[in-house]
Order: C-alpha cells, then structure tokens, then sequence
C-alpha cells in the first residue's frame, strides 16, 4: 500500500517519465525561482510528508522535435557533473551537496519520532527503489532518517539501464586524514573502486570560508544619546522634537569570506597534511556575506514600541500623579456658602504677560505640596524646556502681549505643498509644523528619557492647563492652521482646532463689547432677548440689569446671546447703521429700521419696495469635530421616518437657515421669501419672458416647484424668522459650551487614550524621519519597503480603532528599514567609503555595499587584489594581528630570540572556519565495459561537524 501510494502521488504530480530540459546555465540556482508541494501519505499508522522541490523553467523551445538519444542520461545525472552552479548561496542541502535541479523528500511528517532503526531505513528505501522502478520516474527521491537536526538523506535515482545511489557519512569528530584534499581523494577513489588501471581524472571544486568576527578596530560610530543635554535643546545627537534614529550596536556581527577554486584538476595543487597550496590571496574567485546581528537594539525603534506600550496601560491621570495633583488640601470641607461669595466676587483682570512662569500653573505647587519637593514627575528644567517648544509664543515677554500675540500664534503660514508633508492625512495625523504633532514627540520623548508614564500624565496634565488658561484670557493657541477643524487630522488635533475657533470668537464678541460699549446707548439698541420685546424703552429693569457688566452676561446660557461673526462689522457697526437709520428713517416705520447690513447686492433690488438688496451679516455656521458629526447623525438617524421624526429633523438641520433669513429681514425691512431666494438660492428662482398687456417684454419671476410645496420647510422658516441682526440673535454655535466640552474631553484623557490618538503622529514622524535618513544611504529596496509601510499605515490608520497586531506590524516594518539603513552605515564605514579618493573606486565600494545588504552573497570583482579585496584583506591582517599580540608576547617572554619572534607571527587569515570540497567524475562501474557514468563527492569541514555526501552511479546492464 505504502509503495502505490508513494507511485499515485508521483503520477499526480507528472512526475512519470523522462525529464527533459536545457543544460543549466551559470547562477541560475540563484537568480531563478525555487518552488515545492507537498502531500502526506502513511506507511501503516505512521505518518511522511512527500514534498517536490524544483527549480521552476521556461518550457523548452524545442517541442520534442529532436528525439532523446535513445541512451541519454536522465538529467539529475547530468547536473551531478556540472560545475555552472557549486556552491548556492541560498538553497536546499540537497541542492548544495549534489547540485540536483529537482528531487523529492519523503521525511516523517511533523510530530513523528525519526526514523533511527536500519531496518526501517532499509525498508523504506526499497519502498521508493520499487516506486521508481514501477513508475519509471527519473526524479531522484530521498528518505529522511536519523534526527531532523542532522539533515540526513539517503536516496536513489533511476533511468534506462542506470542507477545511481545517494549515500552520507555524518559526523562529530573529524579524522585527521580526512582534513585535507589528499585524504578525500583517496576516500573517493576507493569508493568509486573503478576497475581501470590509468584512473580517469578527477575534476575539484574548492571554497575555503573564513569569518571575521572582531572589527575593534572600528568602535561603533553611534553613540547612545546623552539625555542631559536636552535642556539645552538637544538630546545628544538628537534635536528636540525629532526622533532619534540609528542602531545602538553594531548591526553587523560577522564577515565571512569564501575564496573558490572553482576548476582544479587533480595534479594541479598540493595540499595535504604537511603543506598546501591553498592560498586564499590567490583563489580566482573571492565572495563575501555578512552575518547581520539578530534584532540590533536601535533608538527609533525602541521610542515606538515604548510609545505602543502606553497605549495598554489603564490608570487615569490621577492614578499616576496621585489624586492630590487637582485638588487642593482642605477643599472638600469648605464651606459651601463660599461657593456663592466666590461667583459674586469681581472676575480679576486677565495678566496679559504670558510668560513661562506663568504658563508652569500651580499644578507644580500642588504636586510638590503631596510629594516631596523633588519627586515630581518633571524637573522644572525639562518641564520649562518643553512648553518653550510647544507654545514658543509665549517667550515674547510682550508688555501689550494681547495685539502682537494674536499675530504670532494664529499659525497662518500657508502650508507646505509635498507629498511629505501632506502625509497626515493618509495617516489621519496631524500636520508636521503642528502642535499636536510637536506634543506628540514631547510626550513620545518624555515617555522614554523622563519619567515614563508618570512624565507623560504630568506634561498631559500642564498642557491642560495651558489650554484652559489660554481659552479663558483669550489667547490663540500656536501651531494650528486657521478655520474649522480638519477632518483629515486625528481627532485629538479637531478638538485643539475646536478649542481655537471657540478663543476666536470669544475674543472677537470680547472685542466688540469693548469696541462698541462707547458707541452705544446702554443698551438700548440692542436690548431686546429672543422675547422679542420689539422697543428697548419697554423694560427699563432689564436695561438696568444687563448694563451692569459686559462680563457678567456674555456666557449667560438662555438669556441672551451676543453674536458677533465678523471683527470688522463690529466696529463699524454702531455708526454706519446709525446714519443709514437716520437717511432711511423718514421712509421706514421706526421699528424697522435696517440692521446688520453687510454691502449692498451688485445688481439685485427688492421686488416691492424697489431698493437695493443688502447683503446681511450673518452668523457662521458651528465647526464640527467627527464625534460630534457622528452624535449628530445618530441623533437625525434614531427620529425615525414618522412625519413628526421628519418635521423635527428638518428643524435641527434648518438652524442656519433660519438665522439667515432673520439676519435678511432685519438687513431689508419689507423684504419677501422672493428676495432672499434670489440671494441665498438662484436657482430656485425662475425667471422668463413674457409680453404684458401693453405689448413690452417684461421679465417674470417666480419660485420653483419645489418651493411651492405646500407646507414647505422653507416657507414655514420664513414666517417663523423675526428680523433680528446676526448679533442679537441666538448663537449658532455656543463656543462657551463648545469650548467647556473640548476642555473637559482634553482633562479625562488617560496616557493610554492619549497614545493610541498620537500614534498615528509618531509612526508619520517615524516614516519622516527614516525617509530622510534612506535619502542620505540611496538603498533601493528600503524605498521600496517605505513606500509599502506608507500604504499600509494608510490602511489601518484611517479606522478610528486600529488593532493592536496591525500596529505591531507597522511598528516592525519601521525597525526593519532602520536596522537596514544602520547596518548599510556600518559597512560603509568598514569598507572606508567616504574616505575613498578616487571617484571610481568609491563609487565601486559603494554598489559592494549595497549588494551586500540586498543579496546573500557578492562576489569580489578582482577577488583579493581589486579595491573591495584589498579592504577586505586588511581587515583579516588587522584581526590578526590583535589576536596575535597576547600569543607573542607569551613567546618572547619565554624565549628571547628574534628568530622565535618571526615564526610567531601567522598568516594573514585565521584557519579556514568552513572547508567545502567537491569531487567529480565519469567513471565505468561497477565493471570495466560498463557505461562510463558521473560520480561524485561533496565534504564539508566544520569546527563540529563533518559530512560526506556521496552520488555513485552503476550501470544495470552491463554489470
């Protein structure tokens, strides 16, 4: 049963047959693509995996034209002799011992024990020569016995008339004539045992490998990055608010050397026990591969997965600072009659001197007041360092701070236009010249060098703070572009823009309160509430109350709201309406004279009353942030489709409308629904030709249809809309509630919500930074790895709620590349690249070290007398020599002799680390008539390890 298997599997998988192909060219095992199937079968209970391994080809040319010679050699015979390709860097073992383009592994599938007993090796072997005999299948087939780590194959081959069999010698302890070529020589001849008197001769291949290990000549150029110096502004070689970069040692742990004779003819060489010919400065071919260091420690790196840490951690703010860190000793047993006292006290006037010490709150006074003086998070230093970086508006320690501030902070330089730069919002981060983005690398940095998560809480807790002062003395917030929030950033970043539009509009209402307090009656211009009491003269208490204090009602919920959408209007507003309403007043009646009024429309006029149309002022619509749109869209979503759903939907979203219909009617007393179509919406105006009665062309308007719609939205909007000018109306946006709910949300962010929104910052930043660090090395394939981190990034960051693995995955690929551009930086400096005078050599050097960083061997042009050799010879010199000065002086301490001294002194390379041999040739067996056929013998040499593999062909015809 197992032997049908075994042939089922065979012919499913066509391997039934002669093989056909073309001769193999030179390096095809490394250029050409390798690929395997698998399939399990089971001889009894026990369970084998048969896996093809195969070289994948081009289908050849020639379509079976040319008939095989009747006695051809089945292929992997033929690729038994031949030398194109001793010796794959990367390939089978299989592949390296016996240079076979395909062949099938029968080995005990995963969890089965080996297969040790002679016995069963015996028995499965005569299952796979029965197979092959049966099938006629040409493809060699090997058994795995012994243990896995032993790589131990026995096999067989078959064609017409032919067999060869692949034997292995494994061993711990070589025997001493087997280390040199002499000695394998012999092996071979008595293996072959051929029956010929003039032996027919043997053609060798030999690689010798030696490893270099210590470079101390060259101490790693990075040095870890001195954290006291960031005071001054700068962590070692690291600036304040950049990410560090660079690996923290060398990523390079080995150079291994193969110097190949790739053709030696029997007699050519001597090397035996006593003396050899082999030396590496004269083999004709010379390559190179470095062993890279397994996971090198780098400082990108090790900043995000420390970052990514963070957002796994579940304390508040004030678990880590303690709760102390907000409230003040002695507050919960106040009385609360002082509540009272303290709402009623005159509000002090706001210091408009922002300076550092200023900013540094009494946050500081209170955490030092639970803890010792010196145990917080954040020394004052550090702290102050920090919050000069992220609001450097406030080093201008400006006596009228208000005016020039306001200039500075707004932050309106035009961003740049690249693709660099515009990579937030395939990120979902923010702006690279933003605030949001400079916290991040605080808070990135911070995390790493200063206090880790408790650092973290206490500069999260003082940028609140700054936030809050900031919003309450109406000072911008810097390093955040102008107008509503960007829905492309992260939302951390909407939310700060948020709070920016909120201090805007607060300081222009602020502004014009002060403006037009002198411009003004008390109040009695603009004294009515949404009641809508139509003559100010009506409610003298009311009067009263409100010209108290222009402080006292500004944030007052319900009962009036001053909205002031533009600072110009404000100040020309008082006068210029005031003389409009005395031309005009003769013609309107009193209470109806024109408010808020913008610019006069170019060609529109009002249908009845015939005057010019005016624009009015009116109210912005509010910013959104994309929570706030979501809540939004749920709210209208649950109002269902019922018609009171609908009607109560259509009243929420014609908010806008509405107060621009008002701001129309009080800018255009005896104003229609026409009138204000015609401005807000052309469209929905139609206007034709049509002849009156007296014969002229007149021009007909009317409203479209979808106006006429009985009970339509906009018609019933038009008769519910007062005229009232845009700044008596009900604001549109509450920037004092706003601002509030923008600042309650920045206070119970924890470090870990605070994290998982800066992520997407400091992976931006981190792609930023390699890509500048990769334009310096030019390596192509790290271009290519970024390019992929950037869509992938793009992927997953655009999710509110990306996954952790996603993440780690990001995270990974970053180190990668950073691991490549350090171990490129660590071969350029050993090969001395930049040193290098003559422009052709360097240029030589440089595409040397990008080869080695991309492929898995180079060879040397010129072997050891070309530019790339000569550096590689002097670094084994130098090697040496370190390695040898102990030894020496050991000898001259015993021995005084100079003649000693000179025999002390070794080659320029160590002892061989590696020793690879190659045998090959076509000899008759097992008799002297018999078909001469191809032989052959691979050895390697270890330190602790020896092995033999053996291909030996006999003819079964003529034996």
């Amino acid at each position: 049963r197992f032997i049908s298997k075994i042939e089922e599997v065979l012919n499913d998988w066509k391997l039934i047959g002669i093989s056909s192909g073309k001769p193999l060219e030179k390096g095809i095992y490394n250029t050409g693509t390798w690929e395997e199937k698998s399939d399990e079968i089971s001889f009894a209970d026990f369970k084998f995996s048969i896996t093809h391994h195969y070289l994948v080809q081009e289908p050849s040319d020639k379509d079976g034209k040319e008939e095989l010679a009747e006695d051809a050699l089945p292929l992997p015979m033929q690729d038994l002799l031949c030398m194109n390709n001793d010796f794959p860097p990367r390939a089978h073992c299989l592949v390296r011992w016996y240079g076979l383009r395909e062949f099938v592994v029968i080995a005990p599938a995963a969890n089965n024990e080996a297969v040790v007993s002679e016995s069963k090796c015996n028995l499965l072997l005569s299952s796979v020569s029965i197979a092959l005999g049966n099938t006629g299948c040409q493809v060699p087939l090997f058994v795995q016995i012994h243990h896995q780590w032993r790589r131990m194959y026995v096999g067989e081959c078959q064609g017409p008339g032919v067999r060869t069999d692949f034997e292995m010698v494994h061993l711990r302890k070589v025997p001493s004539q087997y280390t040199h070529l002499s000695g394998l020589l012999d092996i071979f001849k008595s293996k072959i045992g051929c029956p010929l008197t003039p032996l027919p001769p043997v053609s060798m291949a030999v690689r010798l490998t030696y490893v270099l290990q210590d470079w101390q000549q060259y101490f790693w150029p990075q040095q870890p990055p001195d954290i006291d110096a960031l005071v001054g502004g700068e962590v070692g070689g690291l600036e304040f608010g950049k990410l560090p970069f660079g690996a923290c040692e060398d990523p390079i742990s080995e150079l291994h050397l193969a110097t190949t004779w790739p053709h030696l003819a029997e007699g050519i060489v001597v090397d035996n026990d006593v003396y050899s010919d082999l030396d590496p400065m004269q083999a004709p071919q010379w390559s190179v591969r470095v062993r890279k260091a397994d996971n090198p420690q780098c400082l990108l790196g090790d900043f995000l997965t420390e970052f990514f840490k963070l957002c796994r951690r579940k304390e508040s703010t004030d678990e880590i600072l303690g709760r102390s860190a907000f409230e003040e000793e002695g507050k919960e047993v106040a009385d609360i009659t002082h509540a009272l006292s303290k709402l009623t006290e005159p509000a002090p006037v706001p210091i408009h001197k922002l300076s550092v010490t200023n900013m540094v709150h009494s946050a500081k006074k209170k955490i030092r007041k639970h803890r010792g003086a010196d145990e917080s998070p954040l020394n004052n230093e550090v702290l102050n360092t920090i919050l000069l970086f992220l609001f450097p508006d406030a080093a201008d320690k400006l006596t009228d701070g208000f005016e020039s501030r306001a200039n500075t902070s707004a932050g309106n330089n035009p961003p740049p236009e690249n693709e660099d730069y515009n990579l937030f919002s395939q990120f979902k981060s923010a702006p690279s010249d933003s605030l949001t983005y400079k916290l991040a690398l605080c808070l990135c940095m911070i995390n790493f060098y200063h206090g880790g998560v408790k650092g973290v809480a206490h500069l999260w807790q003082e940028f609140v703070l700054e936030m809050r002062y900031r919003w309450e003395n109406n000072y911008l917030i810097p390093g955040l572009a102008n107008g509503s929030p960007d829905l492309r950033c992260c939302l951390l970043h909407q939310k700060l823009q948020m709070l920016n539009c909120c201090i805007e509009r607060k300081k222009a209402r602020d502004e014009g309160k002060r403006g037009s307090m002198s411009d003004r009656s008390p109040l009695g211009a603009s004294g009515d509430g949404p009641k809508g009491a139509e003559h100010s003269g009506e409610n003298p208490e009311k009067e009263k109350e409100f010209g108290k204090s222009w402080e006292s009602w500004s944030d007052s919920e319900e009962e009036f709201f001053e909205c002031l959408s533009d600072t110009e209007d404000l100040k020309g507003n008082g006068q210029e309406n005031g003389k409009k309403g005395a031309k005009e007043g003769s013609k309107e009646p009193v209470n109806l004279k024109p408010e808020g009024r913008l610019h006069p429309h170019g060609k529109l006029m009002l249908l009845h009353p015939g005057e010019p149309l005016y624009v009015p002022i009116t109210q912005e619509p509010a910013p959104m942030t994309e929570d706030l749109l979501e809540e939004q869209s749920e709210v209208l979503a649950k109002l269902g489709t019922s018609a009171e759903g609908a009607h109560l939907r259509a009243r929420m979203q014609s908010a806008c409308l509405l107060s621009d219909m008002e701001s129309f009617k009080a800018a255009n007393p005896g104003c229609c629904l026409e009138d204000f179509v015609r401005w807000y919406s052309p469209r929905d105006y139609i206007e034709e030709e049509v002849v009156d009665e007296k014969g002229n062309r007149v021009i007909k308007g009317e409203l479209s249809a979808r106006m006429k719609i009985p009970s339509n939205m906009w018609v019933e909007a038009w008769e519910t809309a007062k005229p009232v000018p845009a700044r008596r109306q009900k604001r549109l946006f509450d920037d004092t509630r706003e601002a509030e709910k923008v600042l309650h949300y920045l206070a119970v962010q924890k470090p870990a919500d605070l994290a998982r929104h800066l992520l997407p910052c400091i992976i931006h930043a981190a792609v930023l930074k390699v890509k500048d660090e990769e334009a310096l090395e030019d390596i192509s394939s790290v271009k290519k790895i970024i390019k992929q981190i950037i869509s992938h990034s793009s992927k997953v960051l655009r999710f509110p709620n990306p996954e952790d693995k996603k993440l780690e995955e990001i995270i990974a690929q970053i180190m990668s590349v950073e691991a490549i551009i350090a171990r490129a930086r660590s071969l350029k400096a050993k090969f001395g690249v930049e040193k290098c005078e003559n422009e052709e050599e360097k240029e030589d050097l440089q595409r040397f070290v990008n080869c080695l960083l991309e492929q898995p061997e180079v060879s040397v042009v010129g072997a050891g007398r070309g530019p790339a050799g000569s550096i590689i010879h002097k670094l084994f010199v130098n090697a040496q020599r370190v390695s040898a000065v102990p030894a020496l002086e050991e000898e001259l301490r015993r021995s005084g002799g100079a003649e000693e001294r000179r025999q002390g002194l070794q080659s320029d390379f160590p002892p061989p680390t590696g020793r690879e041999v190659i045998l090959r040739s076509s000899v008759p067996r097992p008799a002297p008539y018999s078909k001469a056929l191809p032989q052959r013998m691979y050895s390697v040499l270890t330190r602790e390890d020896f092995r033999l593999a053996g291909a030996f062909s006999s003819d079964t015809t003529f034996f």
